[in-house]
């Protein structure tokens, strides 16, 4: 059985991240737009998207399997029109623009790694699951990697004076959001499989180290 993430504690935990997310979405989008930055851009998207996701993620909680994966299938799509809309950004970036303000982006790399780092502290003990539990852990996972990435981008930028750290590591961030998604897709469709080949398949149990 694999936990399908029908406990209060993880719902409390969800719903401590899906707060986090919208935060963090506002402080971000504000700062690049003032820096005009490809990563922190990147970042942006991903703050937004991750909340509406995570509440989708909420809701299918305790649904079919059937609606728990397709739940799971929609944030791997979603995963890969950021990646997607984040390649477009930067090749716009590329050809027009100054340099982004380093500092500003370096600033909120940090303030964006901080809060996912709470974030996955959150939700460590749920990491695995089925695929809409651990499509939550992977992108929690590679939000505080990409804001880490974004605060080495912004020193970077400030010290060789150029745009092109910054657009490398927005197409770099965007290949990671393309790997997830299809990790989680690949999960999400084994799932369904699974559970159109045997009526009786269950994807409920409790995490091996979580309280309910």
């Amino acid at each position: 059985m694999t936990f399908d993430g029908a406990s209060a504690g993880y719902k409390r935990a969800l719903g401590g991240v899906i707060a986090i997310n919208l935060v963090g979405f506002v402080v971000v989008a504000i700062g690049s737009l003032w820096a005009g930055s490809a990563s922190l851009a990147a970042n942006t998207l991903d703050f937004a998207a991750d909340a509406a996701t995570y509440g989708l993620s909420l809701w299918a909680i305790g649904k079919s399997v059937r609606v728990r994966s397709g739940a799971a299938l929609i944030k791997s799509g979603s995963l890969a029109v950021m990646a997607l809309a984040i390649l477009g950004f930067a090749v716009w970036r590329a050809l027009v623009g100054a340099p982004p303000e380093g500092a500003a982006i370096s600033g909120l790399g940090l303030f964006g790694a901080a809060a996912n780092l709470l974030a996955a502290l959150l939700l460590v003990r749920y990491r695995e699951g089925d695929a809409n539990v651990r499509s939550v852990w992977l992108c929690t996972r590679n939000d505080l990697i990409q804001c880490l990435a974004v605060a080495a981008t912004g020193v970077a930028v400030m010290v060789t004076g150029s745009r092109w750290p910054d657009l490398i590591v927005g197409v770099l961030l965007a290949a990671v959001f393309l790997r997830s998604a299809w990790q989680i897709t690949v999960q999400a469709r084994q799932e369904l499989k699974a559970a159109a080949a045997k009526p009786d398949f269950i994807t409920h149990s409790r995490p091996s180290s979580a309280s309910v």
